[in-house]
């Protein structure tokens, strides 16, 4: 047996919450001898924990192309030729398996690299300079998959991999995250089989009710550790567990699954952390949390439309509110803080903390910056706003009104917060570099996410970061300095406090963290308007903090700062 008594008893568990005790005592000797296979192939880790240069980029693994080189390892040498192995600790790599749609999140197989974009070699090469952090699809894979494949052909154990439905069942509680079908029909040699398909019908949902599966994506996670991975980002988790006649949302079972995973891995990889992605309102994100047994890390979902809203009603109240609830969590775990992603604006994590009309203003807004927006279904068959398509750079803009100073100063700012924040910070690669909408790409595909995922050919790309004053080289430079600040300061350490620092002006947002060792305090005051702002700061326990790290100059004069449009400073005392 490996692992301890009472890590068995736990996984035991768990599993028979799944499956009954009867199953749950026939599957535990399998899943002990494919821990037991792993344990002796997973390598040493790089390091444990984490801390305040905790900094993930999420990119693609094509990202960045040349000739005669695979993307991946063009993207390495992008990333060390611009310094981000001294300012990223971890690269996301987006799903870089072979695929049929949906930009990878249709894996034909999980254990092959993309041909497109490299081989596990390359992998091993970016794993020289970073750590990894991998997708796992957990909740579905491509109909090409070989698993689909042979549950067409009725081949045991696959004819259990899938859910297939009477086309006559009420599904009407059913979460839709997408204005699409639930069920698609296949042909088979048995007949017509009504496939559950919650995402697109390319996308067939996996069936975790057949131990089968259980099983076979623990061993899908355990390879990705084998190979590098750091960090485990559980795709679109919340779905995973089908009860007809609920809304199949975050279902006991799911739960217990994502317990069962970090249970595992805590067995033969206990330096490895899970990060679920589950775009969904708060208090429904941070379940996933659960008692320090599930997650190690969430999403930070409402973050990026919160902001957003911020900034464009020039009013902190709802942030301060929200950010007041947020850390109210279990020890050992924390945030994946972010503004953008490979998938649009998020619209229901807004879900009962800004007003209707505030929702409908983030719609126009976005529609008035060349932006799109997704759509869900709802119960009763309307639709309603579920992601907005733009990428961040022009969310935090305005047409027209910006030029590229101001622009490149506003976008920042909202990343300075971000940064900021209590937890770990995740940078989309587009934000890095400043990319606007990708109209074309969207015209092109006729994919409204395209305008959020352009990949680009080196040359072209270091022509546009290095362009002088340039929004994107303005972007580039500027982000760079903010993370090589960020990475130097205690007080940002994902276990550091936070609190809310009110201000008493609605235009102001602010904040401040504290340190572990309660050595260094960092005071966060953004600007979130086009105009002079002046704070006073009276309390004397404020008044030694006169330096902003991010100018590295003094700005707090006469127990004061005057904020200029979009400034935002990370103040502290000098020399610390």
């Amino acid at each position: 047996m490996i692992g301890t008594t009472e890590q068995t008893d736990t996984i035991k568990k768990y599993l028979t919450g799944m499956y009954g005790e009867s199953v749950a005592e026939e599957v535990l000797p399998r899943l002990e001898t494919l821990l037991q296979t792993y344990s002796e192939k997973i390598p040493k880790p790089k390091r444990t924990g984490w801390d305040e240069t905790d900094v993930v980029l999420i990119t693609y693994a094509d990202q960045v192309q040349a000739p005669d080189k695979t993307p991946l390892a063009v993207l390495r040498e992008f990333l060390v030729h611009h310094g981000y192995g001294e300012l990223i600790d971890t690269i996301h790599l987006l799903p870089f398996y072979p695929y049929t749609s949906d930009d990878g999140f249709s894996v034909v197989d999980y254990k092959q690299v993309d041909p497109d974009s490299g081989d596990w070699n390359d992998i091993s090469g970016l794993a020289q300079d970073f750590n990894l952090a991998f997708d796992m699809v957990a909740n579905h894979c491509s109909q090409k998959c070989d698993w689909f494949q042979k549950f067409l052909q009725g081949e045991k154990p696959y004819d259990q991999f899938f859910i297939d439905v009477d086309p006559g069942t009420d599904l009407t509680q059913v979460v839709r995250p997408r204005a699409l079908p639930l069920l698609t029909a296949f042909d088979t040699p048995a007949g017509q089989k009504h496939v559950w398909t919650t995402f697109s019908p390319d996308q067939v949902d996996l069936n975790y009710g057949s131990p089968e599966v259980l099983l076979a994506m623990i061993d899908v996670l355990l390879f990705y550790v084998e190979h590098g991975a750091r960090i485990i980002r559980l795709d679109a988790i919340a779905f995973l567990w089908k009860t007809i006649g609920t809304n199949c949302l975050h279902l006991d079972e799911t739960h217990a699954a994502v317990k069962l995973m970090r249970a595992v891995t805590e067995i033969v990889a206990p330096h490895v952390l899970l990060l679920t992605e589950t775009n969904v309102p708060h208090a429904e994100n941070i379940s996933y949390f659960g008692v320090a047994d599930e997650a190690h890390m969430v999403y930070q979902f409402s973050l990026p439309p919160l902001l957003y809203d911020a900034y464009l009603n020039e009013d902190a109240t709802t942030l301060n509110h929200w950010m007041g609830s947020l850390y109210d969590i279990p020890e050992g775990t924390t945030y994946f803080n972010f503004t953008a992603s490979h998938d649009g604006i998020g619209v229901r994590p807004l879900e009962g903390l800004v007003p209707e009309e505030r929702i409908e203003k983030l719609v126009f807004s976005t529609r008035e910056r060349g932006g799109l927006v997704g759509m869900r279904t709802m119960p009763d068959g309307s639709q309603r706003p579920y992601e907005l398509n733009v990428t961040y750079v022009d969310a935090m803009g305005h047409p027209e009104k910006l030029g590229s100073e101001h622009h490149a100063t506003m976008f920042l700012a909202s990343q300075a917060i971000m940064l900021a924040m209590k937890g770990i910070p995740g940078i989309y690669f587009h934000s890095l570099v400043g990319t606007q909408n990708y109209i074309a790409g969207v015209e092109e595909s006729g994919i409204p996410r395209r305008i959020n995922r352009r990949k680009f050919e080196r040359l072209e790309l270091e022509n546009q970061i290095t362009r002088h004053d340039s929004l994107q080289q303005r972007i580039f430079t500027g982000y760079q300095n903010l993370l090589r600040t960020r990475i130097a300061q205690p007080a940002f350490h994902p276990d550091g406090d936070s609190h809310v620092f009110n201000t008493g002006h609605h235009a102001i947002f602010g904040f401040y963290r504290i340190s572990p060792a309660k050595d260094q305090t960092i005071l966060v005051l953004a600007n979130l308007t086009d105009r002079l702002q002046h704070l006073t700061l009276s309390d004397p326990k404020w008044q030694p903090l006169e330096f902003d790290l991010i100018s590295q100059s003094y700005v707090v004069e006469a127990h004061g700062v005057t904020l200029d449009p979009y400034q935002i400073v990370w103040l502290t005392e000098p020399d610390t």
